[in-house]
């Protein structure tokens, strides 16, 4: 397996957010992509640095006035008076009306919480890790290659059509489903991250060519909190597409396993040709959110049953933050897949 990244990922740092009224340090930080390279360098994996592919990729998914103002906010935001991050005072209650003239509105409109701050360099990062998504999976399409490893960083499938939240900015999962659509007729995104993955839901909600599927703690007490429900099936054609199987607080590896056992049903009756994995490691019982408690060797079994889709897969890095077990998570997904798929072509 090839794995990609980029040390243009690592230019971002966000700092704080807001958290019940206070600011705390942002845990989507730099140290996580580097903890994470450990696992790939302990798997032997080759580790590249991805090509660029350009925008045609990114401007598939993403809204035109949403590029442009992800890469010229910061410059506007600093001549308005702001300070050295963009961070949103204002939301509309609709986003059906005039486009704002003002940075703040602008803010505002395509910022949906004070997760995803905006600095000098955020931009660099957020394409660079857009672009790793784009090399894994032009491997696993074009060179078909069996599966592909893309640490994204930022992550991405908070991220929707033109609204940055949640620490993301530019939604890779949903790049890589729309790049293997050059090639497949019918590709399946499975979501593994601790939250549930909205971004993604919201780009391919009406279409029956992609289908998304996300296992979460539930969002009635956790983010994202509006979206990420049982009851979430899609809509105009594609009502049935989508699945979202949202896990009590504190759930563990049984729960989560089960949970998975019936997205990976789906996924057969839906008939994929090819799969990508939103493969969050934030679920983890170490993971500082705290919100679900899979063990590394729950990450193993994770790997091993969703190794035996035995389909052309993108493995798409999202959350999962500093903790003892980071890397090792990784690291037991990885080689469960890996060993599983072991007798697939290369």
């Amino acid at each position: 397996m090839h794995a990609y990244f980029s040390a243009d990922q690592l230019r971002h740092h966000g700092q704080t957010f807001m958290v019940a009224g206070e600011a705390r340090p942002i845990p989507e930080v730099p140290e996580r992509a580097e903890i994470l390279t450990t696992a790939v360098k302990r798997l032997g994996l080759d580790l590249r640095t991805p090509d660029d592919f350009g925008m045609g990729p990114i401007a598939a998914i993403h809204a035109p006035e949403y590029l442009k103002f992800l890469q010229t906010i910061h410059a506007e935001w600093k001549v308005f008076g702001g300070s050295d991050l963009v961070v949103p005072g204002i939301h509309p209650f609709v986003r059906l009306g005039p486009y704002p003239r003002s940075p703040a509105g602008k803010a505002g409109f395509h910022m949906g919480d004070t997760s995803c701050p905006i600095s000098a360099t955020t931009w660099q990062s957020a394409y660079a890790s857009a672009q790793t998504a784009i090399a894994a999976t032009r491997r696993v399409r074009d060179e078909n290659a069996q599966s592909a490893y893309a640490l994204c960083r930022p992550p991405g499938h908070h991220a929707s059509r033109d609204i940055a939240g949640g620490f993301c900015y530019l939604n890779n999962s949903a790049i890589a489903a729309q790049e293997l659509r050059a090639k497949y007729d019918r590709v399946a995104v499975l979501d593994v991250d601790l939250h549930h993955g909205n971004g993604t839901q919201h780009i391919f909600y009406a279409r029956d060519d992609v289908m998304t599927l996300s296992i979460h703690a539930d969002p009635r007490d956790f983010y994202p909190f509006f979206w990420g429900h049982a009851e979430e099936r899609g809509q105009g054609a594609g009502l049935g597409f989508n699945h979202n199987y949202p896990l009590p607080l504190g759930s563990g590896d049984d729960a989560f396993l089960a949970a998975l056992d019936r997205a990976l049903v789906m996924i057969d009756h839906f008939s994929a040709d090819a799969v990508v994995i939103a493969l969050g490691l934030d679920a983890s019982s170490d993971d500082p959110f705290g919100g679900l408690a899979v063990t590394p060797g729950g990450f193993a079994r994770i790997g091993e049953k969703i190794g035996g889709i035995n389909l052309p897969t993108v493995l798409v890095q999202e959350g999962g933050y500093v903790s003892n077990t980071l890397a090792e998570n990784l690291f037991q997904f990885i080689s469960a897949f890996d060993a599983t798929t072991a007798g697939s072509p290369k």
